[in-house]
């Protein structure tokens, strides 16, 4: 049976930790890693309504989007909701895991389910993150001792298979050059090419990768067990470049513009929402920037980018004016516009495991806003 530690790393493998934001914390909240899964419930929020609902259906691992522990616990005595929702959890052994920012910022997550929801293509991360790309160089012989092997071969096959080499769609990316190596094996050593106490000269590639950083660790091991020299020369930078396939929100074009009152009426009636808060704008509506979400901080680049509209939630009054009559802001509600992140969780968990056990979208209401129309 998969475990919850299976149920994290299939999890982690399609929104990596490194992605969150640095006031985040997603990632198991709290359970044993170890135990068996019986069924998991899916969930926006986790509150003590939804640990029960877990309970009742057989559940005892409860995936949410929101993380329960966003703040340092001083204790745990029932004082509140979230340490209501922890106990009721650990005393029945229920564990709690969350994908939040991490599961915001990349492709394939909770903006790109808001896309296909609202009809919006051809889409491209609105903000993209920096910092998270490396380039992986080390220095292998063009050719084994017997003349046969494909050394760079074997040593690139080995860093893709690591997560190496991987440039949005394209995958195997790698850069080589010709060049050539020297150097003299010391006493006690077993070298590949030459012997000791023998300066060798070894026609040698160059060979270039770019890796995510989370995954330097298993990229650097997979070097050293495929790599023929005893000692491996790299050389490992961080980059500055953006990712352009991590970040913040999304924008991308309408299958067909549409006048702002209709496009409006697009978002009431694809996100189940009464209220459209918003700004004016005169003008055909057909670029559209979004955000599951809080994402006022993303106003200013939804600008740049050229949207015509910019949906999101949570944007305070203020903020409305960071629109600047260049687009229509729409604020549909925090809730309202992450609430089909249930079925990104469902896709990449029913997708992953064998059918041992049940995957459930929680029926639990947990939108605190509630609207008079």
């Amino acid at each position: 049976m998969p475990t919850v530690q299976d149920l994290a790393r299939l999890l982690e493998a399609a929104a990596p930790l490194a992605y969150q934001e640095s006031y985040d914390n997603a990632g198991l909240q709290c359970g044993n890693p170890q135990a068996e899964i019986t069924g998991v419930l899916i969930t926006l929020d986790c509150t003590p309504a939804v640990v029960a609902e877990a309970l009742r259906r057989g559940c005892n691992v409860v995936v949410a989007h929101h993380p329960v522990i966003f703040r340092p616990l001083k204790r745990l005595t029932g004082a509140n909701e979230v340490e209501q929702t922890l106990i009721l959890a650990l005393k029945n052994d229920v564990a709690l895991y969350a994908a939040h920012t991490n599961l915001d910022n990349v492709r394939g997550g909770v903006n790109d389910k808001l896309a296909e929801k609202l009809g919006v293509a051809n889409t491209r991360v609105l903000a993209p993150q920096s910092g998270t790309l490396a380039r992986l160089i080390t220095y292998v012989p063009n050719r084994a001792e017997d003349q046969q092997t494909d050394v760079a071969g074997r040593v690139l096959a080995a860093l893709y298979a690591a997560g190496a080499g991987q440039m949005g769609q394209y995958s195997a990316c790698s850069f080589r050059s010709e060049g050539t190596g020297t150097f003299t094996p010391g006493a006690g050593t077993r070298p590949a090419i030459g012997a000791a106490h023998q300066p060798t000269t070894v026609p040698e590639l160059r060979l270039e990768v770019l890796l995510p950083l989370h995954r330097q660790a298993a990229v650097l091991r997979a070097l050293r067990a495929a790599h023929p020299y005893e000692e491996v020369a790299y050389e490992l930078i961080k980059l500055e470049n953006e990712h352009q396939h991590v970040g913040a929100g999304l924008v991308g074009e309408l299958t067909a513009p549409l006048a702002p009152a209709a496009f409006r009426a697009l978002l009431k009636q694809r996100l189940l929402v009464p209220v459209v808060r918003h700004t004016a704008f005169e003008k055909t509506i057909s670029t559209v920037a979004l955000c599951g979400g809080a994402g006022a901080f993303l106003i200013g680049a939804a600008r740049a980018a050229g949207a015509d509209a910019y949906v999101t939630g949570d944007v305070k009054y203020h903020e409305f004016f960071g629109a600047a009559g260049q687009l229509m802001l729409c604020d549909v509600g925090h809730f309202e516009s992450e609430q089909f992140t249930g079925e990104v969780f469902r896709d990449l968990l029913t997708a992953g495991f064998e059918r041992t056990f049940a995957v459930l979208i929680a029926e639990t209401p947990t939108n605190p806003v509630q609207y008079d129309c």
